[in-house]
């Protein structure tokens, strides 16, 4: 079997221009939001998909957060696939998975199928995410904070804009189904346009040799994989992904059904989630010159607070909006960028795809949730009564 030396990267690999960069940059980012959407999409829609298929609550929640399952178990393969494979390949076979499925979720009929399209998006989900962190992360390695800061402004700009366009086109055609064929189609158009325009100068750069510092750097950097750094960014991304994914799965369905907000107004509501986690930008930026370890601390003392508010504290639609946004901005937009750059930053330049896989696994892996174990959990969350002697 090659290595990845022999398949992918090769040290001095011209660079592109600055200008190129940049447009190569903004097109897989592109990519990324659609990513977003279609993740986001589904737990706004969740009410009206319950209805129609004639769900009970705790079977829309799975469904809804069931795709973490799928970038879970595809996380850490992706790595060492990215051991075997270009970037770019691994990138491009993971938008065409994550598309079909998201296609097929608009033909659904029933939970199983319904499980196995939204758990198979989640494997394509996972394998684009693992290749394009890592090709931004080496192509950019003097501003990797910045750089995943950046794709996580278009995660967040997926985040914002999925749920409000997707509960709008499913308002305007009366179905649910309408959005993911969109986004389906969509996605097999980034296909073609990476595919045919971006450059493997881009995606498979490796970060280069030769100066002092840069060699110095290298050095202290733990030569072995599962080193005590990863570990710990590993377990803390985990319990961080807990709040967080149980917040997307679940917050419309609360805001719907407890709050009695419209499907129209619980849509932007939620996508004010995705407008918080643009905020990896500017995190990005402080994060690459801070300390990145107090940052973090800070943004998980704040999202325990902001966490706790959001079922406890004021119901009115206005602070929702607030809320929504906090989380995003301290769930996505600081911790989501800062334990993947620390990860990146944890281990050898060669190892970096590995790093991502690894990323990918542990912030969609934890133990069970009880929003997808506890029927009378899920529903009493929801703002529904739970079935008698639950």
């Amino acid at each position: 079997m090659p290595s990845r030396s022999d398949v992918q990267t090769t040290p001095g690999l011209p660079r592109l221009t600055k200008a190129v960069a940049l447009v190569s940059l903004t097109v897989v980012a592109l990519s990324y939001v659609l990513n977003a959407m279609d993740r986001q999409v589904f737990p706004v829609v969740l009410p009206q998909i319950d209805e129609d298929l004639g769900f009970a609550l705790s079977q829309g929640g799975l469904l809804a957060t069931i795709f973490t399952l799928g970038i879970g178990v595809a996380g850490v393969p992706s790595g060492y696939l990215l051991d075997r494979l270009s970037r770019k390949a691994v990138m491009l076979i993971g938008i065409v998975i994550y598309s079909a499925f998201t296609l097929l979720t608009g033909f659904g009929v029933g939970f199983a199928d319904m499980f196995a399209y939204r758990a198979l998006s989640g494997v394509g989900e996972a394998m684009q995410n693992a290749a394009l962190f890592s090709a931004v992360g080496a192509y950019f390695f003097a501003n990797r904070a910045l750089a995943i800061g950046t794709l996580n402004f278009a995660f967040g700009v997926g985040g914002f804009l999925g749920p409000m366009l997707g509960a709008q086109v499913a308002d305007s055609f009366d179905s649910w189904r309408v959005p993911f064929y969109i986004y389906g189609v969509i996605g097999f158009g980034f296909v073609i346009v990476i595919a045919l325009f971006i450059s493997k100068r881009f995606t498979e750069q490796v970060e280069p040799e030769g100066p002092v510092e840069t060699a110095d750097v290298k050095s202290s950097v733990p030569q072995e994989f599962l080193n005590r750094n990863l570990l710990l960014l590993g377990g803390t991304a985990a319990v961080v992904s807990v709040a967080m994914y149980g917040f997307i799965g679940l917050y419309p369905s609360f805001l719907q059904n407890q709050l009695d907000i419209p499907l129209a107004e619980a849509g932007v509501i939620a996508s004010m989630f995705g407008l918080g986690a643009m905020m990896g930008m500017p995190a990005g930026f402080l994060m690459d010159r801070l300390n990145l370890r107090y940052v973090l601390i800070g943004a998980m003392l704040a999202g325990s607070v902001v966490g706790f508010l959001i079922f406890n504290g004021p119901t009115s639609t206005g602070w929702q909006y607030v809320l929504a946004f906090a989380e995003g901005a301290v769930a996505s937009g600081f911790c989501f960028v800062g334990i993947y750059a620390g990860l990146q930053r944890s281990v050898q330049p060669e190892l970096i795809g590995r790093a991502s896989g690894f990323f990918v696994t542990a912030s969609t892996s934890p133990p069970p949730s009880p929003a997808t174990c506890s029927p009378a959990w899920s529903e009493r969350s929801a703002g529904a009564e739970p079935p008698s002697g639950s």
